[in-house]
């Protein structure tokens, strides 16, 4: 993992077409925004995890796996 110090108005870019900038910081909240084409998928972890582990229960239900063949 890269760490980097940054300040409120301050940015970094990922890939040449994503800018994280912050936005503020007060107290332990820190305020971050994201710009990013919007093919470009962003979630919070927590939300990301559910989607994760929702996707990997449906696939493995071997009952949703024959309706899907059967389209």
């Amino acid at each position: 993992m890269l760490a980097l110090s940054r300040k409120a108005g301050e940015s970094v870019v990922i890939n040449n077409d994503i800018e994280v900038t912050i936005l503020e910081v007060k107290g332990d909240q820190i305020k971050i925004g994201i710009e990013a084409p919007k093919s470009v998928p962003i979630y919070r972890k927590e939300i990301f995890s559910q989607i994760k582990e929702e996707n990997e229960n449906a696939a493995s239900d071997a009952s949703v796996l024959e309706k899907i063949k059967g389209l």
